[in-house]
């Protein structure tokens, strides 16, 4: 990982705040070209109700519609955590190249069960458990305390809703 690499990720935790500020869980993704030029960035959009609304789900639509299979080969996903295991089977469906994430599926289930948070219905695996042989980065631990705060403070609006 390099500074350019911190530096979109340092993006995607900005989307997680504005995703937690719009009353969504704190998730937030960007696509690069492989010439570097950002191409799409979104964050979850999961307060109606439909927990399917991730910002990585709706990179791989992005992508699927935009770009040729070469062009999204040689692209880059950016997020503030690590993807899901319905994200990460997005990605590999549509051909999406290498992932950079900030906070692993581990972290995020540690930081959970220290504010007192139910498991989850899904099981959070590793990409590489879904993904074969895919170029995945992570985790960028100074912006590991940034992205824990954004996650406590929507256990803590969620518990009092």
């Amino acid at each position: 990982m390099n500074d350019q690499d911190r530096q979109h990720l340092t993006r995607c935790a900005e989307l997680a705040g504005a995703a937690l500020r719009s009353g969504n869980d704190p998730f937030g993704s960007l696509l690069m070209s492989g010439a570097g030029e950002v191409l799409f960035e979104d964050h979850n959009r999961t307060a109606d109700g439909d927990a399917t609304q991730h910002p990585e789900i709706a990179i791989a639509r992005w992508a699927a519609a935009h770009l040729s299979p070469e062009q999204r080969a040689r692209a880059t996903v950016y997020t503030s955590g690590e993807h899901c295991l319905m994200c990460a089977a997005a990605h590999g469906w549509v051909g999406l190249g290498r992932i950079v994430y900030a906070s692993s599926s581990r972290q995020l289930t540690e930081w959970m069960g220290e504010f007192g948070a139910q498991p989850g219905r899904v099981n959070p695996l590793p990409i590489q458990d879904v993904l074969r042989e895919w170029s995945v980065e992570g985790l960028e631990p100074a912006l590991s305390a940034r992205l824990r705060e954004l996650h406590r403070q929507n256990f803590r609006r969620q518990a009092e809703s």
